[in-house]
């Protein structure tokens, strides 16, 4: 084990994500300024794509973060049988869930109940697909919706908040499964689907368009929410959420629903862009 993936145990999640909650809201502009300035420079963040190209005319660390892209940044494959990519990032892994298991990485795989916190809501991907997209810091934050899907149901599942960087996907068993994580149960045309929203170390919080700020407050048990009665209705490509900070979303579908183009580990991806069609 490495010191790195060793600090990944010992370190205070929750208390180190709180102070970065705050600390990134923090609208002392020499701060701030500072803060934006490093991630633009170190990781060479396209601002030109920005709505708000300016980075000292965000209001805090956040809203940098969260930042509007351009109308013309990110556009839907033209086919509406595609499923399109959620969020901006990189393919950590993407291909078939063999007998209920995804696979994390080197050996490593997790079981669909596990990652939804439920046997029977992960009985219909048992051989169904996947895909995990990775964000990085310089990436765009929002997550839209692969498919058109009425919201069934949201679980909000306790856990660590292990880095989701590849030293430790690597190396930590079960490191999605053991995550805090908001699931989000759709119904779509041709069958359901989920996207799961994962916690990451410092940068833990989750907002949904629908009910806001979800992660903090982190739960201490798995908390349901049905919608079942509200009709929620996201078009496919529409805003779905958004990492306050960066981490992964993982998609699963059922077996049948779509077959994956030729997608391969790192590979870099955007909203929007093609995944397979249906």
């Amino acid at each position: 084990m490495t010191f790195k993936v060793f600090l990944q145990y010992i370190l205070p999640h929750r208390a180190l994500s709180r102070v970065v909650y705050w600390a990134t809201r923090w609208t002392f502009r020499p701060w701030k300024d500072w803060l934006i300035g490093t991630i633009v420079r170190n990781y060479q963040v396209d601002m030109a794509e920005a709505a708000q190209p300016d980075p000292r005319a965000y209001e805090h660390f956040n809203a940098f973060f969260t930042r509007v892209l351009k109308p013309d940044a990110r556009q839907p494959d033209p086919d509406p049988a595609t499923v399109l990519c959620p969020a901006d990032g990189r393919i950590s892994q993407a291909g078939t869930i063999e007998d209920g298991r995804i696979f994390q990485a080197k050996g490593q795989s997790f079981t669909a109940a596990e990652l939804l916190g439920d046997d029977a809501a992960a009985e219909p991907y048992r051989s169904g697909r996947f895909v995990t997209v990775y964000l990085s810091p310089r990436d765009y934050h929002r997550v839209h919706m692969p498919l058109a899907g009425k919201l069934r149901e949201t679980v909000h599942i306790p856990g660590r908040i292990f880095s989701v960087a590849p030293f430790a996907v690597e190396a930590i068993p079960r490191l999605f499964a053991r995550n805090e994580r908001l699931v989000c149960h759709f119904d779509g045309e041709h069958g359901p689907f989920a996207v799961v929203m994962v916690g990451a170390v410092l940068v833990s919080s989750v907002s949904t368009v629908w009910d806001g700020l979800v992660i903090p407050p982190y739960a201490s048990d798995i908390r349901r929410k049905s919608f079942s009665g509200q009709d929620i209705r996201l078009g496919r490509f529409a805003e779905m959420g958004r990492f306050n900070m960066g981490s992964t979303v993982i998609l699963l579908l059922p077996p049948g629903m779509a077959e994956w183009d030729l997608l391969t580990s790192q590979q870099p991806v955007k909203v929007g862009q093609r995944l397979g069609h249906g």
